[in-house]
C-alpha cells in the first residue's frame, strides 16, 4: 500500500527544522520525499569519511539510518514533540562506493515508543545495509 503524501505545511515545518540541525548539514542531506510515516533522502559519500576499504564507513551508514529515520517520525509527530533514539542496529550487506539512498519507514508509532525500519542502497539500487531504530517520544514542545 502507497504512503500518503504529508501536507505542504508539515513538510515545510520538517524541512525548515532540518536546516537547522547541524549534523544534516554536515552530512550533506538531500531529502528526496517525506510522506506519512517515511522519508527518503540522499546522504552523499564524502570520502573524508571512509572506512578501511576505501568506501562508505559504517559507522557513517548507521548515523544517516539514524538521522533519515528521525525524519520519518517527525512526518507522524510534527516538529513540536522532543525524542531521542533509545537502540538501533544496522546489519552491513555489501560495501557502499556511491552516495547512499536511504529509505526509512516507521513500523508502528506508539504514544512512548517508535521503531522505524531502514534500508540503505547505493546509488545503483544495491541493498548495502538494513536496520532498525527506535526512538522514545519524550513530550511535546510548548
Amino acid at each position: 500500500m502507497a504512503a500518503n503524501k504529508i501536507n505542504s505545511e508539515l513538510e515545510s515545518q520538517i524541512k525548515e527544522k532540518l536546516i537547522k540541525i547541524p549534523a544534516f548539514k554536515t552530512l550533506g542531506v538531500i531529502i528526496e520525499s517525506i510522506f506519512e510515516k517515511e522519508c527518503i533522502a540522499i546522504v552523499p559519500h564524502n570520502k573524508a569519511y571512509d572506512g578501511i576499504f576505501n568506501s562508505y564507513h559504517g559507522g557513517m551508514l548507521m548515523t544517516a539510518a539514524d538521522t533519515i529515520a528521525a525524519v520519518a517520525v517527525m512526518s507522524v509527530t510534527g516538529v513540536n514533540h522532543t525524542f531521542a533514539t533509545t537502540d538501533m542496529n544496522i546489519r552491513f550487506l555489501a560495501p557502499c562506493l556511491t552516495d547512499v539512498r536511504v529509505k526509512a519507514k516507521v513500523i508502528k508509532p506508539g504514544k512512548l515508543i517508535c521503531p522505524v525500519a531502514v534500508d540503505l542502497y547505493d546509488m545503483n539500487d544495491k541493498l548495502v545495509a538494513v536496520a532498525q531504530v527506535s526512538y522514545v517520544i519524550l513530550k511535546q514542545k510548548q
